[in-house]
């Protein structure tokens, strides 16, 4: 069983930089594939990054234009989110989530491939 926790959310002005943590508590990160979802008010949850501790290359959800950066601290078993130039159509919830395998890159924006999921923390962005 793995639990998940999230934090760094907050109400922050447009143009304003976050960094979003997800403590990882029962196990380590190792062969798992990590990921950040978003879900805007009256929307679906969409896809933001994914990551593994292998060292391979993150996936971005194209069109979040470089302004996010995923990263995972294996020493200290958290996953980050670094979001910067915050615009309001970034108002969400962010989950972290978290895959018992090494997802193959074309699948790792499926919400349904991940088994575990932390409860979110809010981002709201607003002058």
């Amino acid at each position: 069983q793995v639990q998940l926790v999230e934090s760094g959310g907050g109400l922050v002005q447009p143009g304003a930089s976050l960094k979003l943590s997800c403590a990882a508590e029962g196990r380590t990160f190792k062969n798992y594939t990590m990921a950040w979802f978003a879900q805007a008010p009256g929307k679906a949850r969409e896809f933001v990054a994914a990551i593994t501790d292998l060292g391979d290359s993150p996936t971005y959800d194209t069109s979040i234009q470089d302004r996010f950066t995923i990263l995972i601290d294996n020493s200290k078993n958290t996953l980050h989110l670094h979001v910067r130039s915050l615009k309001s159509e970034d108002t969400a919830v962010y989950f972290c989530a978290a895959a018992t395998a090494v997802l193959p890159y074309f699948v790792r924006h499926l919400p349904t491939k991940y088994e575990y999921w932390g409860q979110g923390t809010q981002v709201t962005v607003s002058p």
